[in-house]
């Protein structure tokens, strides 16, 4: 218990984001739950998760927490441990027919609303959880993201159409509490859209997220500005964006087609 206090309060004083926060917290929950603090038990808790079939990813983010853990908050030296690598794959996109599609199989006006926000800014399904209208400005439609990945803060923007519908005070959208929608809300609330709408790609929130980033491109808009607007601090995260970009292959001229 002691050593969960002293992590929540590193973890405040670094401010990590809230996501980071919870996550960090789960999985090192999950290790002093079961071990010592000693480095080889790290190796064992990882192996343990490789082996209950956890992905590459979510092994990383364990490992990161735990080091956060040994590193930071108790100061024990610990040595790089090696995982499976992260298979690097290109994001699924939603064809502008298919967005259209889960639109109006949403629902619910306000299920339509919180997917065609998704898809208008390019927010993370937390960040928009945790959007307020105050963070909102109706007159130009731009949004300010409080403390988005990586504890940053950044700007996007929400299309003129969408700004009228927006709420006057307090968070966008509320579960029946009245607190802040819950991510896995919204999350079942996208997959039931897109299984009405008959759409055959695994369809979740941050697949809009792809979509609009993938059709900016499609349009025009530069890789660095569309970085800007998704928040990637490293270029390369967003140019995963020009591989998907299925116009600007087709502008191609195969080398063949030029022989004689």
């Amino acid at each position: 218990m002691e050593k969960m206090v002293l992590l929540d309060s590193e973890l405040m004083l670094q401010g990590k984001s809230k996501h980071t926060k919870e996550l960090y917290k789960r999985y090192c929950n999950q290790f002093l739950k079961q071990y010592e603090c000693t480095p080889v038990n790290v190796k064992l808790f990882l192996a343990k998760k490789v082996g209950e079939g956890y992905s590459p990813r979510t092994i990383n983010l364990m490992r990161s927490a735990i080091y956060f853990l040994f590193r930071d908050v108790l100061e024990i030296p610990i040595a790089t441990i090696k995982i499976p690598k992260i298979k690097k794959t290109l994001p699924t996109v939603l064809t502008e027919n298919e967005i259209k599609m889960l639109f109006t199989n949403a629902g619910s006006k306000k299920s339509r609303l919180i997917m065609q926000i998704l898809y208008s800014s390019g927010l993370r399904v937390s960040e928009l959880c945790n959007l307020k209208s105050e963070h909102v400005n109706k007159q130009n439609g731009k949004v300010i993201v409080k403390e988005g990945k990586g504890g940053k803060d950044r700007i996007c923007f929400l299309s003129t159409t969408l700004i009228k519908k927006i709420p006057e005070s307090g968070y966008l959208f509320t579960d029946r509490k009245g607190g802040p929608l819950k991510p896995r809300s919204v999350q079942r609330m996208v997959k039931r859209a897109a299984k009405r709408a008959g759409i055959k790609k695994h369809v979740t929130p941050h697949k809009l997220r792809h979509s609009f980033a993938t059709h900016l491109h499609n349009g025009g808009t530069s890789i660095r500005v569309i970085q800007e607007l998704l928040g990637h601090s490293n270029l390369q995260t967003t140019q995963i964006y020009t591989h998907v970009s299925e116009k600007f292959l087709e502008d191609v001229v195969n080398p063949f087609d030029s022989i004689d």
